[in-house]
């Protein structure tokens, strides 16, 4: 038993760790389940009575900013979105939960219909003070997949780990919420006749039957890239990223062995342990920002296909700028910051592709960092000159400015808090230095200054003491000759 645990098949990745929606039209009063958005906005739903077994319902990420993002993406995408409420449930539950839903709704008075109010979700910024379930106050419960008392704890005292232990380890929050344990958890197992210890990391994954399994993955010491992974053969490249990086780099169809479905998928190496971990490309969430960085469509789609994307001007929490890769870890199912794992050749890369792509035209922007710039500071920018900015707005909501300058020869826009073309003017030497260096470096002297004998100070052109003066007045009398 506790072998078919550590070695729990991959495939058990690719099974949803989702919620979904339910719609009440509060014209009709009809509790529907939300399948999607059609192309015209309207939105494609479908009764629960009617739900078929095979039949998709619209899949949402369940934690965080995640879930954040796409609901609020997905209400302004909506044709009429104020007639509808929407409310986020279980998946597995969802058929069900939408029958207590509409029985609620039947037999309710307008004031217990009111009620509503507070379980209905909201996008961000939302100016209801009556909702008590926007993006922005979740609950623990509302963000939680599963509840303790869920738990095999039976199981886990197998282990030698229990509830107070995991609370210890800091391990409980990412169980409950369907993730992998952020760090290793030694365990023991006692199979009666020998005792084994070992480190993993712990996962909560729902069964077949609904059941909750503690699944246990173990330590190898290297992944294995030279079979097949649920279908798909790893090509030399592939083998090289997900060493160096951690991720594939790229969208591969995977085939569930359950049931033959084919899957695209991202697939990481999950660096505790080099488990493969494959993550449906339907459920990737890409942010719209990324640290004051407002990504476009061509950004995003980069991340998409699970291939990295090198940013520059991010703003970090202390305010400060940085540049770093980002792109999507299927282990941890969100975009991560990759600072090292051979950086500098994937920065090479990105800038380019970045020539090949994007600049080819070598047009200079007329947005920077969410500013557009006036038509007289684009002629001036796109000209080579530097242009002054003012109106930028940092991680912290701190507004800033600055000067930019467009480089044409590399299509990149240089940012400085001073203005270039200053410094260098303040770095050049006056002509009071000019005086200062002639004198004490190399030993030359002007006619106010040619008989001193103590060293210049900074600026100084004229003598500064009564004594220098008296040297600059002394004037040597010719030797004679002997009569």
């Amino acid at each position: 038993m506790e072998n078919e645990l550590i070695n729990a098949q991959e495939s058990d990745e690719l099974k949803p760790s989702t919620d979904t929606l339910l719609v009440l039209n509060i014209h009709t009063n009809q509790v529907e389940m939300v399948k999607g958005i059609d192309k015209d906005g309207d939105l494609q739903k479908v009764p629960p009575q009617e739900k078929k077994d095979n039949e998709p319902l619209i899949r949402v990420d369940k934690h965080g900013d995640l879930f954040s993002n796409f609901f609020s993406n997905f209400y302004r995408q909506l044709k009429n979105p104020t007639h509808f409420n929407f409310f986020k449930v279980s998946e597995y539950d969802a058929v069900n939960t939408a029958k207590d839903l509409q029985k609620y709704v039947d037999q309710a008075s307008p004031e217990e219909k009111e009620k509503l109010k507070d379980y209905e979700i909201l996008p961000q910024h939302s100016n209801n003070p009556k909702n008590q379930n926007t993006m922005d106050n979740n609950t623990d419960n509302q963000e939680y997949r599963f509840q303790p008392e869920q738990i095999d704890w039976k199981t886990m005292e197998k282990f030698g780990l229990n509830q107070e232990k995991l609370e210890k380890m800091n391990a409980m929050d990412a169980l409950l919420r369907g993730f992998k344990t952020n760090t290793l958890i030694p365990i023991t197992i006692n199979l009666g006749t020998a005792v084994s210890k070992m480190d993993v990391r712990l996962s909560l994954q729902t069964g077949d039957k609904g059941e909750v399994a503690v699944h246990l993955h173990g330590i190898r010491k290297e992944p294995n890239l030279n079979s097949k992974f649920l279908g798909h053969q790893f090509t030399d490249e592939d083998k090289k990223n997900l060493k160096e990086t951690g991720n594939m780099g790229r969208v591969v169809d995977l085939v569930n062995p359950k049931t033959d479905e084919i899957i695209p998928s991202v697939i990481s190496r999950d660096r505790l342990t080099n488990e493969l971990v494959a993550y449906r490309a339907e459920y990737m969430k890409i942010p719209d920002e990324i640290k004051g960085i407002r990504l476009d469509e061509h950004q995003k789609q980069t991340l998409l296909e699970g291939g990295p994307l090198y940013l520059e001007g991010m703003t970090s929490k202390k305010g400060e700028l940085f540049n770093a890769t980002v792109q999507f870890n299927a282990d941890k199912r969100y975009v991560e910051f990759l600072f090292n794992n051979n950086q500098n050749q994937q920065q090479s890369q990105y800038h380019h592709n970045q020539q090949q792509t994007q600049h080819t035209d070598k047009e200079a922007p007329k947005i920077f960092r969410g500013k557009e710039l006036d038509d007289s500071q684009y002629e001036k920018f796109k000209a080579g000159q530097t242009v002054y900015v003012d109106g930028l707005t940092d991680a912290k909501g701190k507004a800033y400015q600055g000067y930019i300058t467009f480089n044409k020869e590399t299509s990149k826009t240089d940012f400085s808090f001073n203005h270039p073309n200053k410094l260098k003017e303040e770095a050049k030497p006056t002509e009071d230095h000019k005086t200062q260096t002639a004198v004490n470096t190399h030993g030359k002297t002007n006619e106010a200054t040619k008989n001193m004998k103590e060293p210049l100070e900074s600026k100084q052109q004229q003598p500064a003491s009564q004594q220098q003066e008296d040297q600059q007045k002394k004037v040597r009398k010719p030797r004679g000759q002997k009569l």
